[in-house]
């Protein structure tokens, strides 16, 4: 796999360190042989993962291939956007090496299938991604600008919705990307905008950065175009395109508020992650590949997401949700997130 420039940099307070914490806590609650089983890979369950979430893109396609319409088109912007936040997921599974047995498969299948669809990398992300589960809910944690400000004034909260659904925060994110892709400003996909000192970005850094971190996406997007020319509706990709600026960031904001937002203590484990039931719509939008379990993958992050409901199901039974974080579905936690007056 290429090398990739502009990594994320480790910057933790021991005072904020979180995952001794979790390791106690679960030990309460599972045996040493119960963890060890619930960490078991299997490549065919990795791949149904990620057959189910390129099953609902091509069908979303071919929704507005065969009956194209302003009403298709809605549909399919709706689906594309939870999808490729299913494509996130499967970066996030396969940074945590939790998807398949292999560390090398996961990041090959983590890239072309979860992160190069969706203009990242794995390689950067990983480092990223670990410093938030070491530092989950603290001033530590690169994440925390996404779930702060809630719960909002239900006008804000409606402002940034359509913000979300107009592209407005997409065109924002995707700047963004594209400069710490390039090495302007720091790796960092929690809106938070460190830039690179001038005199430690000339212009030829700038294109090596840009080359190393873009190819594998630039390669993968113009295959989709390409597959998508060849059946003869080469259009469709402007839908692909469509939702990562639009209903992507919409079904990101939910997410995120469901998992880290409007939490009771930020720095109890029990209380700084949130897991939330999810129905069919919920799971399309909001919670891909099992992602809802979200304060069971915060106790064992490296679990294949395929056995969190095995999980939280042994969880529930043994007592630990007196105290964990739980809702009956992301309607609920919505509500929380918005002010009452």
């Amino acid at each position: 796999m290429p090398k990739t420039y502009n990594k994320f940099e480790f910057n933790i307070n021991p005072e904020n360190h979180q995952v001794l914490k979790y390791k106690q806590i679960i030990q309460e609650y599972l045996s040493r042989n119960e963890i060890k089983k619930l960490h078991e890979k299997s490549n065919w369950k990795g791949v149904l993962e990620v057959l189910t979430i390129w099953s609902w893109i091509i069908g979303a396609f071919a929704l507005v291939a065969y009956f194209p319409n302003p009403f298709t088109i809605i549909i399919a912007l709706f689906i594309l956007g939870g999808k490729q936040l299913g494509c996130a997921i499967i970066m996030h599974d396969t940074a945590h090496y939790s998807l398949f047995k292999s560390k090398k498969l996961n990041t090959i299948i983590g890239n072309i299938f979860g992160a190069y669809p969706i203009f990242n990398n794995v390689e950067q992300y990983r480092p990223y991604h670990f410093q938030h589960h070491i530092a989950t809910g603290t001033t530590d944690d690169p994440d925390i600008n996404l779930v702060i400000g809630y719960p909002a004034k239900l006008a804000g909260m409606v402002r940034k919705l359509i913000r979300d659904l107009l592209g407005i925060t997409g065109i924002k994110a995707d700047t963004g990307l594209l400069a710490m892709h390039s090495g302007i400003i720091r790796y960092n996909l929690g809106n938070m905008i460190i830039k690179i000192p001038k005199e430690e970005r000339p212009w030829r850094i700038i294109l090596r950065n840009a080359f190393y971190n873009l190819r594998g996406p630039v390669l993968v997007n113009a295959s989709m175009i390409l597959i998508l020319n060849f059946i003869g509706h080469p259009y469709l990709y402007l839908l692909w395109i469509g939702a990562h600026l639009s209903t992507f960031n919409f079904s990101l904001r939910i997410r995120s508020i469901a998992e880290h937002s409007v939490v009771e203590d930020t720095n109890d484990p029990y209380k700084n992650t949130r897991t939330t039931y999810a129905n069919l719509i919920e799971r399309l939008l909001f919670a891909p590949l099992h992602v809802n379990y979200h304060l069971e993958h915060h106790f064992l992050q490296n679990m294949p997401s395929y056995n969190a409901p095995e999980m939280h199901k042994m969880l529930k039974e043994r007592g630990f949700y007196k105290f964990g974080l739980l809702k009956r579905n992301y309607f609920e936690v919505v509500r929380m997130a918005i002010k009452s007056r």
